[in-house]
């Protein structure tokens, strides 16, 4: 070991006694002051290093603030030195995530500023995905839906497996007839953010599931015929909607959706948080635009001067997705 790295070891070691000795603000204060002597000097390995072995002796100490505090200083060096997001840069910061208490405070902003550093330094605009993919699953586990959707949805290959359990989970507190409104949760965002593969492991999953606990009950149809074999839910008719929308997106087959659309469509009408992410579903998969509510006058105005404004016809700005679902379209590993 070289000269420096030793002294660097030793200040790592002093800093690491004080927590054994139960001095956790005198040790979180001191790796403050020592990582940003080397934080001004650019020496980045040396900054780095001190912060993520002491963060890690707090956290593992119950000191979920103060380790906390030292996890997003380190995001923070991360930035600075403007480092991308790789094997051994993710590695440590997954380290320390994995160690954090599930009611720390902390961790959601050490979170948000992982997802936002990978962002403005790696390849995929909305995070990326393995720390996505980690993330979710903890808050999974943890039976955080909401916060767990929002990372899934963001993921790796195997994060579509993970909210599909989670998404049953959820569902098996409600009633039966219930089921399409949790699968929905998982197959229209990943539809939405163009992850086919992902849309159908989680309708694969969600109906697996489903069908080895509730087969007796549900009365579960087989249909086969010689382009297609489907399995019918009689007593969730909704379900059977999310089953053919999947194989009329696989099929880019817009006259499938209509009469698909048309079928369904009493039953789709009670359910108004599928709405917009629908019609945006038959846009970017069947180029079929939402029809925009007419204005007599604003339409003769048209006629006359051409529309010179930039904002499009009324009604064409950005949407936001009823269903739950990315805020920015990523990137996402293993797009279909």
């Amino acid at each position: 070991m070289s000269a420096k790295g030793d002294k660097i070891e030793k200040i790592i070691a002093r800093l690491q006694q004080r927590i054994a000795e139960g001095q956790f603000y005198e040790a979180q204060q001191q790796t403050r002051v020592v990582a940003a002597r080397y934080i001004k000097a650019s020496n980045w390995s040396a900054a780095i290093d001190i912060l993520y072995n002491v963060a890690q002796s707090l956290l593992k100490a119950g000191q979920g603030g103060s380790g906390g505090d030292l996890c997003v200083l380190l995001v923070d060096t991360y930035k600075q030195a403007e480092l991308k997001p790789d094997s051994a840069t993710k590695g440590k910061l997954l380290t320390c995530l994995r160690l954090f208490d599930s009611e720390e405070p902390t961790r959601k902003k050490y979170i948000g500023e992982m997802i936002a550093w990978s962002s403005k330094f790696g390849e995929y605009p909305a995070g990326d995905p393995e720390l996505h993919h980690v993330a979710g699953s903890l808050y999974a586990e943890e039976h955080e839906p909401y916060d767990a959707e929002k990372h899934l949805l963001l993921g790796t290959k195997d994060s579509a497996e993970v909210l599909a359990r989670l998404e049953y989970e959820w569902f098996k507190e409600d009633d039966a007839h219930t089921a399409a409104l949790y699968a929905a949760r998982g197959i229209l965002p990943y539809l939405l953010t163009g992850n086919i593969r992902a849309a159908n492991t989680c309708y694969r999953l969600f109906t697996s599931s489903l069908n080895q606990d509730k087969s007796s009950q549900l009365g579960i149809q087989d249909v086969s015929s010689n382009s297609v074999d489907i399995r019918i839910y009689p007593s969730i008719p909704l379900l059977n909607f999310l089953g053919l929308l999947l194989l009329a997106v696989q099929r880019a087959n817009a006259d499938l959706y209509k009469q698909l659309h048309n079928k369904y469509a009493s039953l789709l009408g009670e359910v108004d948080a599928w709405h917009e992410s629908l019609e945006m579903i038959a846009e970017m998969y069947f180029g079929i635009q939402k029809p925009r509510q007419s204005n007599p006058l604003m339409d003769m105005m048209s006629g006359f001067f051409g529309n010179t404004g930039s904002g499009g016809a009324p009604g064409s700005g950005a949407r936001r997705p009823a269903v739950q679902a990315p805020a920015s379209m990523p990137a996402a590993e293993g797009l279909d």
